[in-house]
Order: C-alpha cells, then sequence, then structure tokens
C-alpha cells in the first residue's frame, strides 16, 4: 500500500492487542497504527484493547506507547518524513488506546472482552510467545469471541514462527481450525509489507521489457540475501531453540523465493496469488541427505569486532549452550522443477552478526557472447545484473556494461538505482502499516495460507 495515494478508510473495528504489554506493541504495532492514523486511514471509531499480565490502566499504557512511537519518529525521521510525532494525531489515536490487565489463562479475562466489544468487528492479534497461539485461540474460541456479528467480522492474527515443523505446524492449524475458518486467520510475515517486496509482482508482470526475460533461457542464478550485522543479544534461550533456519527460512527467505519464482496468477485476488507462491514452492526439488550434505552450509559467528568493539560468539552470548551447535548462518543452493526455472539455481543465505545489514534478491542474467570482442582490449563482459533491495533501503538497481569514453574500446560496469524514498517521498515505516490496513479491509493477498506454510 502506497501510503500517498490514498486508500479507502479501512472498516471500524475494535483492535485487541493479547500481549500488548511486548516490544512487538511498542516498537511496531502501535507506531504503525500511529502512521494509518496520521494518512487518514482510520476509522473515528477504531478502538485498540491492549491486553497483558502487566498492571497497569489506560494512561499508563499510552504513556509507554508515547515513549517508544517518539523514538521511532526520531529515529527514521528526517529528510521528506517528519522528526517528530504529530501532537494532534497521537491525541487523536491515544484517546482509542485501552489496557486492561489479565491472565491468559483465566476464562475472566475473555468474559470481560466479551462485554467489552459487544457486537462489534474485532481483529484479534497474537503478539505473544508462540506457545501461547493455540491457547489464546482456545481461550478465544470458548468464549464465542471468534463467532462473526451479522455484517461484522472476527479475524486472527498470527505471527511467526507457525510450529517448529511439519508436523507440529499441522497441530497447530488444525486445533486453530476447531474455532475459526481458514479465512478469518491471518499468518503475518512482516517482510511481506516491504513496499519493494510488494514491487517484485508489479515490476514483474506490469513491464513489458521484464516478464519476458524472467526464466531460464535468460537468468543465470538467483541469489537471495538476508543479513544481519547483530548478534542475539538477549534472546539467546529462544535463538538456542530455534536457529537461523527456523527464524529465517519457512518465513521471510522462503516468502522471497516465492514471490520472485511464482507465475502470474490470473488476477490480485488473494487467493490466486496465494495459489500461485503454493506452486512455486511445491516444485523445490527435494533434497536427499547427500544433496544436503554438498548444497547446505551451516555455520555460527565466533568473537570478533564491530565499528572497532570487541563482540562476544555465539557461544559466549547468554542463554546460550557453551559447546551449542544451533546455527546463526545458513546458505543452501535450491533447484525449482518447473518449466519456467528448470536449471537455474536460487542462493538462499541469512545469518547474525554478518559484514552488513543487507536484505537483497539478486538476479543476474546470463552472459552475451564474447566473440565480438575477442579482438578489443575488452578481456571479459561484467555480468548484467537486477538488485531488488529491501532493507536497509528500499529500491531497484540494475547493473549493466558500457563503453568507456576514449578511443579504444572498453567496457565498464555501470549502475542504475532506483530508490522508493527519493522518488516518492515516503515517511517512515515499520512495515506492518500495510498488513494491519489489509487485515482490516479484508484482503490476505499478502498473508501466509495453511499450504505455503
Amino acid at each position: 500500500m502506497n501510503l500517498a495515494a490514498k486508500p479507502p478508510v479501512a472498516p471500524a473495528c475494535a483492535f485487541v492487542i493479547l500481549g500488548a504489554g511486548g516490544d512487538l506493541t511498542k516498537r511496531l504495532l502501535v507506531p504503525a497504527l500511529y502512521n494509518l492514523e496520521l494518512a487518514g486511514l482510520l476509522d473515528e471509531r477504531f478502538e485498540v484493547l491492549g491486553i497483558d499480565r502487566l498492571t497497569g490502566d489506560d494512561h499508563w499504557f499510552r504513556g509507554e506507547l508515547l515513549e517508544m512511537l517518539r523514538a521511532f519518529v526520531a529515529e527514521r525521521g528526517g529528510g521528506t518524513a517528519p522528526a517528530s510525532v504529530d501532537d494532534a494525531c497521537w491525541d487523536g489515536l491515544a484517546q482509542r488506546l485501552h489496557y486492561h490487565s489479565g491472565d491468559f489463562a483465566d476464562p475472566a479475562t475473555f468474559q470481560a472482552l466479551v462485554a467489552a466489544l459487544g457486537t462489534r468487528s474485532a481483529i484479534f492479534y497474537l503478539a505473544t510467545a508462540a506457545r501461547f497461539f493455540g491457547p489464546l485461540v482456545d481461550q478465544l474460541g470458548e468464549a464465542k469471541l471468534l463467532a462473526e456479528p451479522e455484517g461484522g467480522f472476527r479475524r486472527v492474527v498470527i505471527e511467526k514462527p507457525f510450529g517448529t515443523d511439519l508436523a507440529s505446524a499441522e497441530q497447530l492449524n488444525a486445533r486453530i481450525l476447531r474455532h475459526v475458518g481458514e479465512r478469518q486467520i491471518y499468518r503475518i510475515d512482516h517482510y511481506l509489507g516491504k513496499e519493494t517486496v510488494q514491487n517484485i509482482m508489479a515490476l514483474r508482470f506490469s513491464n513489458g521489457i521484464f516478464e519476458p526475460l524472467w526464466q531460464r533461457d535468460h537468468i543465470d542464478h538467483v541469489q537471495i540475501t538476508v543479513a544481519e550485522t547483530v548478534g542475539v543479544g538477549t534472546r539467546g534461550a529462544f535463538y538456542e531453540a530455534t536457529g537461523a533456519v527456523r527464524d529465517m527460512v519457512p518465513n521471510h527467505v522462503m516468502q522471497l523465493l516465492a514471490m520472485t519464482a511464482m507465475e502470474a496468477p490470473n488476477s490480485f485476488d488473494a487467493d490466486a496469488v496465494r495459489a500461485e507462491k503454493a506452486k512455486a514452492v511445491q516444485a523445490i526439488q527435494p533434497l536427499s541427505s547427500e544433496q544436503a550434505r554438498l548444497n547446505v552450509v551451516r555455520g555460527q559467528y565466533r568473537p570478533g569486532a564491530l565499528d572497532g568493539a570487541a563482540v562476544p560468539g555465539y557461544r559466549q552470548e547468554h542463554g546460550v549452550d557453551p559447546a551449542s551447535e544451533t546455527e546463526t548462518y545458513i546458505a543452501m543452493k535450491f533447484a525449482i522443477d518447473n518449466w519456467r526455472w528448470a536449471g537455474v539455481p536460487f542462493y538462499l543465505r541469512t545469518g547474525k552478526r554478518l559484514a552488513a545489514r543487507r536484505t537483497e534478491i539478486a538476479i543476474q542474467f546470463k552472459p552475451a557472447p564474447f566473440a565480438l570482442f575477442r579482438d578489443t582490449p575488452v578481456d571479459l563482459l561484467a555480468p548484467n545484473r537486477m538488485v531488488l533491495h529491501i532493507q536497509p533501503s528500499e529500491g531497484v538497481s540494475l547493473q549493466f556494461s558500457a563503453k568507456v569514453p576514449g578511443p579504444k574500446v572498453r567496457l565498464g560496469a555501470v549502475t542504475m538505482k532506483f530508490d522508493y524514498a527519493d522518488h516518492f517521498h515516503v515517511g517512515p515505516s515499520t512495515g506492518y502499516e500495510t498488513l494491519l490496513y489489509d487485515c482490516m479491509a479484508g484482503d490476505a493477498t499478502l498473508f501466509q495460507r495453511a499450504d505455503n506454510i
């Protein structure tokens, strides 16, 4: 969603955040809602109900959120974006932020929610650890909170990880479906809220110069990189049970692969788009044990230095087993067995404590014949490469060869680059704005379906 395009105001609803005292609410959800309010996209009847075990009231809740919002705006403001909170906008939103203390294991918490919501439409956002997903949906279902009122809706937003393997994902899905229909489930992946990720489809399917080349006859290989400079920090205990594969690959990395490899859907309808993404994932050639040894690399960061300061290795982080073999880096080579991609390798990599923070999709095209340049000083041709930059900056660059000025035929690699911030003058974003708006509007295009999971 391009906020500058001013879509219609989202339908009125209550936005219930279960786990409202956590970092997700403060760092991402409320700043995203603030941006939607600033863009005039929230209905005046929109309301947030935050629920957590922490003792507090509306005044405390609003104060905690405002402090984090100011830090967010100051960090991401500048240029064409405001560097401070718009007081009028915040005051209008703050009056609709409410907090209730409650234990998730206590049915009384959910009975109080029944009384607070009445027959209004509602979205239940599970901003909790994954182990609470099943129990929380059970409580919502048993309290009849997921039954949709006449003319309204009730939806559940579930963060990653959705299970830890196939069996647990299937079990969690079956448990949730006992209380709610598939169309009411919104499995969120904030990477899909980034403009560049959505632009993959726009770039491919609306430009006649790209789509004809987007296949095995012209593409040599594809590289998808999700690199972080940070370590695990205070999340050592969580990461020890998760690792780079479960933390990043089944969600972020696979979604980028699916968006890159999918066939054109017959429309931008949610099910049409998600069906093509699922087909792309299903076409990945399964790896045998021997193929996995040849095509997958796991690694772990050691002690070193970052910006001149010493940093610990993974095994020295708090909450990590000193003999841990949990991977903090994973790289793999995949093959997609379909007509478009046969013979084109996909290289995927993600990890922590790497040299640069960068998320990108690099499409490398096959080289042109060299015969024309054999009797010239040109000794090689620079590869033609299109790179979709997703973070920290969002944009697209294209590398190609051009003649270096002078009497001799010499070639040099040149790059054309398009930056979203320079061209569209977009404000600061968390990546959640589009997804929260779409959930209110009932558009599941950017959310994962069970078969894709």
